[in-house]
């Protein structure tokens, strides 16, 4: 059954948010990483991005949440989400995958299945890359996806079983499941897809609400929600995709617990 999110559950986790002010590391992709920096100090998080090989791993068993984010991954990148993710699977730290054009290109969709075995937190992905990363039949263009975020829900139920993951299916709505539970996130705004870095910027979000105690999937759907309500707001300020940006990050900054609802 699919329920819609709250706001007054987004409200309780973004305030236990700003109280834990997690500190993130993200081996994000190299289009995106200032982007994602400026989102997550905007909500009052610490933003850390070691991506060298021999540093990843010691500084993901230190952080209290770790981003994969395979968008311009390479064999260098590889070895050191690699190192991070069995650091913090061994530190019991939550990390969460982005698996960014899974199915669409080899290197990437076999990388991000073996990644599976080290359990993540949270997944959050486009229809398509939820599909493909199920093994299920999959149409896509790179990072776009071919179809309606709906569309993925079985094979979201499915993957989170399998893999213990709370997975959030990402579009026009978001669903976030545990493969028990389904929550519903509507809004956000056309212009969040006309700027660089929001779906990414919305998993790093992701990774930090991992980090928080309580219920995890109503958590990680109160992330959904408040990146979804900020570009409401930003889109009724901007003028355009610039302009947008700059009010996004603004409101972003300006949402608190108790003024959300």
């Amino acid at each position: 059954m699919i329920q819609p999110q709250r706001f007054t559950a987004a409200a309780a986790s973004l305030t236990l948010f700003h109280q834990k002010k997690p500190l993130i590391h993200c081996l994000t992709n190299d289009v995106v990483q200032t982007f994602t920096a400026n989102v997550l100090l905007a909500l009052d998080a610490s933003p850390a991005m070691v991506i060298d090989p021999e540093e990843a791993g010691q500084f993901a068993a230190l952080a209290d949440a770790l981003l994969i984010n395979v968008g311009t991954l390479t064999q260098a990148s590889r070895e050191a989400m690699l190192a991070a993710v069995e650091a913090a699977a061994a530190a019991e730290k939550p990390w969460t995958l982005d698996p960014v054009a899974v199915g669409a290109l080899s290197f990437r969709s076999e990388f991000c299945q073996q990644l599976l075995a080290y359990r993540p937190a949270a997944i959050r992905g486009n229809a398509s890359e939820i599909l493909a990363l199920a093994r299920q039949p999959v149409s896509g263009r790179g990072v776009d996806s071919l179809h309606a975020s709906s569309a993925a829900l079985e094979a979201a139920h499915q993957l989170a079983l399998d893999c213990g993951a709370i997975v959030a299916v990402t579009g026009e709505d978001d669903f976030v499941t545990d493969g028990q539970r389904c929550l519903q996130i509507p809004g956000g705004s056309p212009l969040m897809t006309r700027v660089v870095g929001t779906g990414c910027a919305l998993s790093a979000v992701v990774a930090g609400f991992t980090a928080l105690p309580g219920d995890r999937l109503c958590h990680i759907a109160s992330a959904c929600r408040i990146m979804s309500l900020a570009g409401e707001r930003a889109a009724a300020l901007a003028g355009g995709p610039g302009s947008f940006v700059a009010a996004f990050l603004d409101t972003l900054y300006g949402l608190k617990g108790e003024t959300i609802q």
